[in-house]
């Protein structure tokens, strides 16, 4: 018998390419592949790839060049190209580095066996077609990380929305729930093998919708009161929401279920109407502002998470003030924050001049982070004296004798470890803060 294939698994970009490369890892050891931790030694490099701006592109430009030299000392090493950037660059990547073998989209993972061993014979094997069906949902993901203790679930694949400056809808094709039985028993398989927390995964998780075929319609309310249901004891997280399709029930949902964690990323973009119409977002900042109001009336003690984006396409000074002013009001809790970057093939970066100054860019954006690590602050400063429920994720990054873990409201907590242990549950008295996280003490 031939020895098995070692494949070396690298993911860069969101929470779904995680899932996804876990999906390719149960694949291909259904067919006799070895997942190996290691890049030197391995047969096969994968690497699975983010689109979503161009300085994610280019680390995995730079990462291939350095996977380029170890195959000259191995030259039968196979190297592949995984998920979005496969999808949008297709045979580009060939001409930008010779040494890639192949180069797979999202929606053909299951055929990755076979054009592996296809691309031992003739370079240059591509499968990039989109599917309108594949969901990988009877595929039960390989958890690659050894925590054992939180797990992504993928819900659906795909998005409608085509923001004007988002690639994801041509990467990833068209928006597909998944039955909610695979999913139910995905996760129920997860609480057996002992995690203790889940996070539903969906480029927009609030539009999950499933018919079964006698017409009966399942909402991703329903979805999510049903995965809360498995285990009183498992913690419920979901991303990302689409500020247009976070419905009240959705929320009553959240309140209703002491498990659901009490956190919801809701992307912003801009506080702008003629940005946000321009973005091609579906709603305008009070219609934001409403859903914000309605997350910290039906669901108290929620906190908000948000994007935001800092020099879109024609955007003035007082489209850039519009931004603060809900940021204020809105007091996120943590905010992914970026300049403006044309992604090819988007409808802005066809349509739109990219025409905001990069140092215009620079300063907008300085004073957006700015304004963020000030609401960070006083969100922190509110939780000084307070006893939290901590789910303890495993030792700190500064020093062995501490315990890190997250609150329901994904606030990190860092603590002397005491008798606890990975996958506990502890009450901890927040005694101060970092800038990164919540310090305290076990009660």
């Amino acid at each position: 018998m031939p020895e098995p294939q070692r494949v070396y698994l690298e993911t860069y970009g969101c929470q779904m390419n995680v899932n996804d490369s876990e999906v390719v890892a149960a694949i291909l050891k259904q067919h006799g592949f070895v997942i190996t931790h290691e890049a030197s030694g391995a047969d096969v490099i994968l690497v699975n790839t983010c689109s979503v701006r161009g300085n994610a592109e280019q680390r995995v430009l730079g990462r291939l060049d350095y996977f380029r030299q170890l195959k000259k000392k191995t030259p039968s090493l196979v190297i592949g190209v995984l998920g979005c950037m496969a999808e949008r660059m297709k045979e580009q990547l060939f001409d930008k580095n010779n040494a890639i073998d192949l180069v797979v989209g999202p929606d053909s993972y299951r055929l990755l066996p076979v054009l592996i061993h296809r691309s031992k014979e003739e370079r240059g094997v591509m499968h990039t077609l989109l599917s309108q069906q594949e969901n990988y949902e009877d595929i039960l993901p390989e958890r690659l990380s050894s925590g054992g203790i939180s797990a992504f679930v993928t819900i659906m694949r795909g998005c409608n929305n085509y923001c004007a400056y988002c690639v994801v809808p041509y990467v990833r094709g068209r928006e597909r729930s998944r039955n909610p039985q695979t999913i139910i028993a995905e996760v129920k398989d997860l609480v057996s093998k002992g995690y203790k927390e889940v996070t539903l995964l969906g480029q927009n998780v609030n539009s999950y919708r499933w018919e079964d075929p006698s017409g009966k319609t399942l909402t991703f309310a329903g979805l999510l009161g049903l995965v809360a249901e498995v285990n009183p004891l498992l913690r419920v997280r979901f991303a990302t929401s689409h500020p247009k399709d976070l419905s009240d029930d959705i929320l009553q949902v959240m309140a209703g279920y002491a498990n659901i964690c009490k956190s919801i990323h809701l992307p912003l973009q801009s506080g702008s109407d003629a940005v946000l119409r321009k973005m091609n977002r579906g709603y305008s900042s009070e219609e934001y502002m409403k859903r914000i109001e309605a997350v910290y009336s039906i669901v108290p003690g929620c906190t908000v998470t948000t994007d935001i984006i800092a020099g879109f396409c024609g955007e003035t000074e007082e489209d850039h003030q519009a931004t603060l002013n809900i940021m204020r009001r809105a007091g996120y809790d943590y905010a992914y924050m970026f300049k403006y970057n044309p992604r090819p093939g988007t409808y802005a970066a066809e349509h739109y001049p990219d025409d905001v100054p990069d140092e215009v860019k620079t300063r907008r954006l300085n004073e957006i982070i700015a304004l963020q690590q000030e609401l960070s602050e006083k969100n922190k400063q509110a939780e000084k004296g307070k006893i939290v429920e901590v789910l303890v994720e495993g030792p700190s990054k500064k020093s062995p004798d501490e315990f890190s873990g997250r609150t329901s409201q994904n606030r990190v907590v860092v603590f002397p470890r005491g008798n606890s242990r990975p996958g506990d549950y502890v009450n901890v008295l927040i005694t101060g803060y970092t800038p990164a996280t919540l310090t305290g003490v076990i009660r």
